[in-house]
């Protein structure tokens, strides 16, 4: 049984970790960069360690110094949270070497879905439907064009390890092939320490639609819907919300029921999203990420399921607490993602808190570790809070994100508040018809 979660992370999620632990009766360890001592995951877990300088590599990427904090506190399991080491497959390999418990996938299914190219491989052969494209990495410009001809434009040249938009190019048309070849594999290379890439069509004005799925060790694989990111700007989401208001209850079902099967086919174990593409009543597989999501909060509110809690009990050897009858969803969430980001210029700022209110009310939720007087770091992302509020129709919710975004003060630095508000006033929000080029269009009009 799990008596103490080490965190291995910060922020919002760290907290979000810690919160769901003190209902579990279960104690947490924080751990934390120098530069974090006085981060309100800090003050609120019930020890913390200390496991580096600001840089990231040397603390919250820093393999080493997790394990030691876990064994100098007498933690049994660890959390990573998202990003930092959330899909990092050695190191999920390591803590349980270590005897810990890592609360997440089995090492190979990060592995396996960590690379976009192994990860398409396993989805074609269960099953899933994928958006045409090559069947492996491309090994030079001549493959390329050749499939690329074969597809037809445009194309989108991707990353097979990382994400975050991060070495992904679009060609619309032959001229433009070897440049974006290039330009993908440098950013890869750079970013993820590996140049692999892989070939897709470019979908013209797709949804961004992912699944939440969890399973637990005794083949038992629950769906929760489907959240709605198709608000992005550079492939990275700014709003999202669930349900989606482009599906209906047929084309969710069907698709749910496909991947509800792939995820028992795979002995897959813990929370997963399945990624998907939707457009003109076709739904297209992207990735599946092995961890928790940042959006996972209007999955909670639509369903009345605490997926974190979730994550820790399966760890822990239980069943999932729930059956797919019992996930019923009801009204309507919306996120923002509010970010320590000049909202016209989007350079990201660090800086003192020097006013906080939250907002409040029914079916508004903040999740967020800032407070008045707080030193925002510019060492992290630049993500600060994320404003989630719910209302029994996508109408109600709408209304109530307005007011809540009025109401929302963080003074000293500047924010994408001021965005969202303007998101969420446009038509073509209102009506719920949008895609995933919307907003760099709105964007650019709005220059």
């Amino acid at each position: 049984m799990i008596k103490k979660i080490l965190i291995a992370n910060r922020g919002e999620i760290a907290l979000r970790i810690i919160r769901a632990c003190q209902e579990l009766d279960i104690k947490t360890v924080a751990v934390h960069s120098t530069i974090d001592e006085n981060a309100m995951h800090v003050r609120l877990a019930d020890e913390s360690v200390c496991i580096g300088p600001p840089l990231a590599s040397k603390s919250y990427l820093n393999i080493s110094s997790i394990l030691s904090a876990a064994e100098v506190s007498g933690a049994d399991a660890i959390h990573p949270g998202y990003g930092f080491l959330s899909e990092n497959a050695k190191f999920a390999e390591i803590v349980n070497e270590h005897g810990l418990i890592f609360i997440g996938p089995k090492a190979q299914h990060i592995s396996e879905m960590g690379d976009k190219v192994s990860a398409r491989t396993a989805m074609k052969k269960l099953g899933i439907p994928l958006v045409p494209g090559s069947d492996g990495a491309i090994k030079n410009l001549q493959e390329l064009k050749k499939i690329a001809k074969e597809i037809g434009f445009p194309i989108l040249i991707k990353a097979a390890s990382g994400g975050g938009g991060k070495g992904m190019k679009v060609a619309e048309k032959a001229s433009e092939l070897e440049e974006a070849w290039n330009l993908a594999r440098s950013e890869a290379k750079s970013g993820f320490g590996d140049d692999t890439v892989y070939l897709e069509r470019y979908l013209a004005n797709p949804r961004h639609i992912e699944f939440q799925l969890f399973a637990d060790s005794f083949g038992n694989v629950v769906h929760f819907g489907e959240r709605d990111c198709s608000l992005q700007r550079r492939h990275q989401k700014v709003l999202e919300e669930a349900p989606s208001p482009a599906l209906n209850e047929e084309e969710r079902a069907k698709i749910s029921k496909v991947i509800v099967k792939a995820v028992k086919k795979l002995g897959y174990l813990g929370a997963g999203t399945f990624e998907m593409l939707y457009e003109n009543g076709e739904f297209f597989f992207i990735e599946m990420n092995t961890r928790i999501q940042v959006e996972h909060p209007i999955t909670e509110m639509i369903t009345g399921f605490d997926l974190v809690k979730e994550q820790i009990n399966v760890a822990n050897g239980k069943k999932l607490s729930v059956k797919q009858k019992d996930v019923k969803i009801k009204g309507h969430s919306i996120e923002c993602r509010i970010n320590s980001e000049d909202p016209e210029t989007f350079i990201p700022n660090a800086g003192n808190i020097k006013n906080y209110h939250a907002p409040g009310g029914f079916g508004v939720r903040i999740d967020s570790a800032l407070y008045s007087g707080y030193k925002v770091p510019p060492n992290y992302d630049s993500l600060i809070a994320k404003l989630i509020v719910y209302g029994n129709n996508r109408e109600e919710a709408i209304l109530k994100l307005k007011i809540a975004l009025k109401e929302y003060v963080i003074d000293g630095i500047n924010t994408t508040l001021s965005l969202h508000e303007k998101i969420i006033s446009e038509n073509e929000f209102i009506s719920g018809n949008y895609d995933i080029r919307w907003l760099e269009k709105f964007l650019k009009n709005n220059d």
